[in-house]
């Protein structure tokens, strides 16, 4: 068993025996909570993905298309997460929940990654490109290794990036907003929408 499995089951297995010792009659939850808050509770830059308009070109044009628009948008962003030094948590189909240290850094990834498929999209024809939606989230979250991460910031992350978000759009949470300030050189635009989650959402305003 590699590393991460090995770190991963480990911390899986002290979580759910926490959880059955919450579910006992008469357990004290506030305590076994802050056990696992003290635990697992980190706090992170939460970016999750989702690739626009995937699911019906998968319709159209079958499952190899799928495999190979899969394929593609690892080979393109995986390096450049590694570059801004992402952590993968995940991939699911078309999306990839990811963390980051620093919100500059989960932003400064999401914009390299949206310009890196401008580029690559310049020649394609439209069933071939891969368009990227963006949601960014950031506070205090429930890390289990590095096999998955749970949170109010982690949904409101994936409600962005997944249902929300058009392509080519960066949209952030307000913490996300409040923490990296007016003065960083990142503008943005507040939404009407808000997430589950969420007190707000904006979008980035960048250059492609």
């Amino acid at each position: 068993m590699d590393r991460k499995k090995l770190v991963g089951s480990a911390s899986e297995e002290r979580l759910e025996k926490l959880i059955r010792e919450r579910l006992k009659p008469g357990a004290d939850k506030a305590k076994i909570d802050e056990r696992i808050w003290d635990l697992f509770g980190e706090e992170w830059c939460i970016m999750f993905t989702d690739l626009s308009g995937f699911s019906r070109n998968v319709a159209k044009f079958g499952i190899t298309h799928f495999l190979q628009t899969i394929y593609e948008s690892q080979r393109i962003l995986i390096p450049i997460i590694d570059d801004y030094d992402g952590i993968l948590i995940k991939v699911e189909g078309d999306s990839f929940l990811i963390i980051f240290r620093t919100i500059r850094k989960g932003l400064k990834c999401a914009i390299a990654m949206q310009r890196k498929l401008k580029i690559y999209n310049q020649d394609k024809a439209e069933e071939e490109k891969v368009l990227l939606c963006v949601g960014l989230g950031y506070g205090k979250i429930l890390r289990i290794g590095d096999m998955d991460v749970f949170g109010a910031e982690v949904n409101a992350a994936s409600k962005l990036g997944e249902d929300t978000a058009d392509p080519w759009e960066i949209l952030v949470t307000s913490e996300v907003f409040k923490r990296i300030g007016k003065s960083t050189g990142f503008t943005f635009d507040e939404l009407d929408e808000t997430p589950p989650g969420a007190e707000g959402a904006y979008r980035v305003n960048y250059s492609l």
